[in-house]
């Protein structure tokens, strides 16, 4: 068969949800389903599993796959490719003491960039950074231990950023080797960040990794 385009190692598929509850099941329905479709196989020749870290791995037919899975109250998202490890993490843009808690847990260069924003983009900035910091130590294997939230990711570029622009993985400062991006979605309601660690199209230029973020229907998969 023909391959399809979330399967190519240089391609990474992320898909996201509002829902009214149940949101972790859901979005193992929505990976399982979406794995199948991606390898025209039926759902009984794949399953979902987790490794003794916590990520999530698919068995049977798909376990070429590499998939991260996350949900929040009312939203879930899932991230699937063929390539190297991959994390996804979203969050519900809700006011919060944003410059204090970037000074208190993020990197300096980053703590500033939030604090230099109108008090009105903190928030959500904050949690642009967040979902990045939260997916990268989900590709990494590792979550937030030994340094995750000191571990600096891109800022984004422009700020703030326009919502239904192709989102783009750009190389963690002095991490070449580990990518990510966050785009906001439902209106900005949402912030979903993604990352990748290794393989192909890793290195310092941006974009040599396609990332593809959609909505689905909630319907479908509960």
């Amino acid at each position: 068969m023909d391959m399809h385009p979330g399967l190519a190692p240089d391609t990474v598929t992320v898909l996201w949800c509002t829902t009214d509850g149940d949101e972790r099941r859901k979005a193992h329905t929505l990976l399982v389903r979406t794995a199948a479709d991606m390898l025209d196989v039926p759902l009984s020749e794949l399953w979902l599993t987790h490794r003794e870290d916590g990520r999530p791995v698919l068995g049977g037919a798909g376990e070429a796959l590499r998939v991260s899975v996350t949900h929040a109250r009312g939203a879930l998202a899932v991230a699937l490719t063929g390539g190297s490890p991959v994390g996804v993490d979203v969050e519900v843009v809700r006011r919060l003491r944003a410059e204090a808690m970037a000074r208190a847990w993020l990197a300096p260069v980053e703590a500033a960039w939030v604090a230099g924003l109108p008090e009105e983009d903190r928030s959500a900035a904050f949690l642009w950074l967040w979902t990045q910091k939260e997916s990268v130590g989900k590709a990494l294997g590792r979550g937030l231990r030994r340094g995750g939230m000191s571990r600096r990711v891109p800022l984004p570029e422009p700020w703030p950023p326009v919502e239904g622009a192709p989102p783009v993985l750009r190389p963690l400062p002095g991490d070449p080797e580990t990518s990510s991006a966050a785009a906001a979605v439902g209106g900005g309601r949402l912030v979903v960040g993604v990352a990748r660690h290794g393989g192909t199209g890793s290195g310092p230029r941006p974009g040599a990794v396609h990332l593809r973020v959609h909505q689905v229907s909630p319907v479908a998969y509960s």
